[in-house]
């Protein structure tokens, strides 16, 4: 990520009518009444008053939560969601103005301040609603043939996964799986490039990695795959969901072929924007998944690529053209901007994940440079013995919901019954909440069943005898995760 020299603005956007300002402006104030609130809201305000940071007041969460979940889905700054809501107003106040006029200029100042975030080419930029679509645009534009191999990861996320699942089946294709183990090792970015490579034959073309894995949160060495596969003459797939924002980025030094983002997670731009950067010699190649307008457009001011990535059709796409709205006011809100956030979530997740991981007295499951802004610890495991669609909470997680009013994923991992729980940091979250996590999930692992070797891997000798012995735990110790 490179810090902007200058700070720029989206131009000036007219008034939104009245009630719909009004509307706007009460969003943030719409949990602090009592007047129709749920049986449980007095209890878990009380508990989240333990907890949230003088930086919340810029976020619309639900005060009555413990929301450590921000890595699932992000959440938007209230500033950022007025901005989002004068766009649309400009939008229905006139369609024709908005759509042939204003939106196209909107567009590029949008994705010359993204590029300058992320440290990428702005005309190897698009934006598209999010990284699966990316993912899947960036794969079905590579031409491959019967034989050809596709190299995943076993902490690769589902949905992308199956997005090469399904080009190989297209294409005649073979995905061929790197596991990589979990816990990790002491030097745990050498086992993740081992892996890669020990999976990389003479038929590989395409290596597909996480840059921060979703299901066990780990920033995975891709600058030394890059190099790495860059010198075997493969190509580098980057699903990069949850970097910008929580890791320093620069896409021109990382120089890989492919590479996909969100912004409405950790740059909490609104939902729908996301982006994919393609390298220069990539780029001619590259195709929306929606063909539009621009196949054929006689115009020669802009590039094809633009041409077909800018329009796909008719949508409300004012989460991309808020991108820089939400750069700016989260750089406002703690001294230092950017590179403060950076360096805060990061503390605050290691500190988080020791508080977890003492309290179930288990190991750290990675080297802590493989920690950015989110952490997952191993749980003991699962009872229920179930296997789950990636959507589906675990009953783990839903007790954590319903009888906490905690927001915290319990995913499977690597495949039931193991599982983990992962925690994210943002800037409205504190310490105390992870306490609060720490003793809500303690108590509910002392109710479920006892059953053979339920340890969590990773257990200390003390924590083995803790965790498999539930009857008598402690009610201070804990854990969380996503899916």
């Amino acid at each position: 990520m490179r810090t902007p020299s200058t700070k720029r603005s989206l131009p000036a956007i007219s008034p939104v009518p009245g009630a719909m300002l009004l509307e706007c402006r009460a969003v943030a104030g719409r949990f602090t009444g009592d007047e129709g609130a749920k049986p449980w809201t007095a209890r878990a305000r009380a508990v989240s008053n333990r907890g949230m940071s003088a930086p919340a007041a810029a976020w619309t969460l639900d005060p009555s939560v413990v929301f450590l979940n921000h890595g699932s889905f992000g959440a938007c700054p209230a500033e950022v969601l007025a901005v989002q809501a004068d766009l649309r107003a400009r939008l229905e106040a006139n369609p024709m103005d908005f759509m042939l006029r204003q939106y196209e200029p909107l567009l590029d100042v949008a994705r010359e301040r993204l590029a300058e975030f992320v440290g990428g080419d702005p005309d190897g930029l698009a934006f598209v609603p999010n990284p699966t679509t990316g993912v899947n645009t960036l794969l079905r534009s590579v031409a491959f043939a019967p034989g050809d191999e596709i190299v995943v990861t076993s902490h690769g996320y589902n949905a992308c996964t199956n997005a090469a699942r399904a080009v190989s089946e297209a294409t005649g294709a073979v995905v061929v799986g790197a596991e990589l183990p979990w816990p990790m090792p002491a030097d745990g970015p050498t086992a993740v490039v081992d892996a890669v490579l020990g999976a990389v034959t003479p038929r590989t073309k395409l290596v597909l990695v996480d840059h921060v894995t979703s299901p066990t949160a780990l920033v995975l060495p891709v600058e030394r795959l890059a190099r790495a596969l860059e010198e075997r003459g493969v190509d580098l797939l980057v699903d990069g969901a949850h970097a910008p924002g929580m890791l320093p980025l620069d896409l021109r030094a990382l120089d890989v072929p492919y590479y996909a983002g969100h912004c409405h997670k950790w740059m909490c731009a609104p939902k729908g924007a996301a982006f994919i950067h393609v390298r220069a010699d990539r780029r001619d190649a590259v195709r929306p998944l929606v063909v539009s307008h621009g196949r054929n457009s006689p115009r020669t001011d802009r590039s094809r690529f633009r041409l077909e990535f800018d329009w796909t059709g008719t949508a409300d796409n004012t989460a991309w053209l808020c991108v820089p709205a939400a750069i700016d006011a989260m750089a406002g809100l703690v001294d230092g901007g950017w590179p403060a956030i950076l360096e805060s979530n990061r503390a605050k997740a290691l500190a988080a994940r020791n508080i977890l991981c003492a309290a179930l007295r288990v190991d750290e499951p990675c080297p802590p440079e493989m920690v950015g802004s989110m952490a997952a610890v191993p749980l003991p495991l699962d009872p229920t013995d179930g296997a789950r669609s990636p959507l589906e909470p675990s009953p783990l997680q839903a007790a954590l919901w319903e009888r906490h009013r905690i927001e915290v994923p319990v995913p499977s991992f690597p495949a039931p019954p193991r599982r983990l729980v992962r925690v994210s940091a943002q800037l409205y979250n504190t310490l105390d909440q992870y306490h609060v996590l720490a003793e809500a999930i303690t108590r509910e692992l002392s109710a479920e069943p006892a059953g053979p070797a339920r340890d969590a891997p990773g257990s200390t000798a003390a924590g083995a005898e803790r965790a498999g012995g539930r009857a008598g735990g402690s009610p201070d110790a804990d854990d969380g995760g996503r899916p």
